[in-house]
């Protein structure tokens, strides 16, 4: 997938807030399931359980529940590249796969809508081996004229930098206690662990940026909701840019956190892992490897 540059920091255009029909989210959930199909969020004021779904409550509390989550990981490990990995990889990947959606559950919202749910880690499910989601949102927060500010649960803020705040503090406050119950298995520390939030926040809006066609939205609205230096996430979204052979902008950027894939094999690197020399990720973004 050939990324282009990030495009230069202007006033964000974003779709007309469109009058609620089901809840304030549904428009933006029904469009992730059209470009990305693998993954669907349910909205519902009674979480499922049984039949592969974990509690992200449950993941927070790092117990059997977690290490029954983890056995996914390590058995497709296995299957997959004939080897054992390090209980800190598993653990590692187990993370991504739950924490690159559940951060989709408040940054596409706001994306698309400029609305921001706020969803305490007892308000989610997932169950991996389908890509669902199950949220149960009360609380949310959103700007001055949209039609959703007068349901109940919406808080106006002010601005879109207001908003941002409301973005960072929502994904910080659901994904803090998770990233608690992964850190005893994961062998790093607490900047890790946010480094590790701060790629999932930017990679993912990058990646549905992409499928929405609107990477260069995507990438400059990332930069402005991760500077750098906004507590608890250690860096920002920190995108560059690289030329290509015919002169083209590709769009990159150095991951803050190591999802550790390289202990499988060590010559797949990631294409944004620091790792990772510009040229081969040109040679990558180009497909001329």
């Amino acid at each position: 997938m050939v990324m282009s540059a990030p495009a230069p920091a202007v006033a964000p255009v974003v779709q007309p807030a469109p009058a609620p029909t089901a809840t304030p989210f549904t428009a933006a959930y029904d469009r992730l399931a059209e470009v990305f199909p693998s993954l669907r969020v349910t909205e519902t004021a009674v979480l499922p359980a049984g039949e592969g779904w974990v509690a992200a409550s449950d993941l927070a509390s790092g117990g059997a529940a977690l290490d029954d989550y983890l056995s996914f990981d390590d058995t497709q490990v296995r299957r997959d590249y004939g080897r054992e990995a390090r209980p800190d990889v598993i653990a590692s990947f187990g993370l991504h796969r739950y924490a690159w959606p559940a951060c989709l559950l408040v940054t596409l919202p706001w994306f698309l809508h400029r609305r921001v749910p706020r969803i305490p880690v007892g308000a989610v499910a997932f169950q991996r081996a389908l890509g669902r989601l199950a949220v149960n949102i009360d609380d949310f927060t959103c700007l001055p004229g949209d039609p959703a500010a007068e349901l109940p649960g919406a808080t106006v803020v002010p601005d879109e930098e207001a908003l941002r705040a409301e973005v960072r503090a929502a994904v910080a406050d659901h994904l803090g206690p998770v990233l608690d119950g992964f850190r005893p298995r994961m062998r790093r520390g607490s900047r890790a662990l946010w480094g590790m939030a701060t790629d999932e926040i930017t990679e993912g809006l990058w990646y549905l940026g992409h499928l929405l066609g609107e990477e260069q939205r995507a990438l400059a609205e990332a930069g402005r909701l991760l500077p750098g230096r906004t507590a608890p996430y250690p860096g920002g979204a920190s995108f560059r840019s690289l030329t290509g052979p015919q002169g083209e902008a590709l769009a990159t950027r150095d991951r803050a956190s190591c999802c550790l894939f390289y202990t499988l094999r060590p010559q797949d690197t990631c294409v944004t892992c620091p790792r990772t020399c510009d040229t081969e990720r040109i040679a990558r973004l180009t497909g001329n490897r």
